[in-house]
């Protein structure tokens, strides 16, 4: 195999107290919500969602094996995606907030 940009591993993250707590509600919240998501979803999903399911609990399963066991590996979800999704929400906020007064 050719490998024409190599990166190094990240560095391990610094442990403090409550970090394996945090990492495993984490790992867990994530795929729950997607779980959650396919159940709520207002059309049948078949065997797709149920495909969705099985991989959210895979995933679960795998991540809070990391977030305990391998705690300095374990990169937090909610900062990558948190951040995101919260802003879209306030300018989602935001958008209503200011076409409340406009006549349509």
């Amino acid at each position: 195999m050719l490998v024409v940009l190599a990166r190094e591993p990240r560095p391990a993250a610094k442990v403090w107290a409550g970090r394996r707590w945090l990492a495993a509600g984490d790992a867990l919240v994530w795929p729950a919500l997607w779980i959650v998501g396919v159940s709520a979803a207002p059309f049948a999903t078949g065997v797709a969602g149920l495909l969705v399911v099985a991989g959210a609990l895979w995933f679960a399963a795998r991540r809070l094996h990391d977030a305990v066991l391998a705690n300095e590996r374990y990169r937090f979800t909610t900062w990558r995606w948190g951040r995101p999704v919260a802003g879209l929400v306030l300018i989602g906020a935001l958008l209503k907030l200011t076409s409340v007064g406009f006549p349509t």
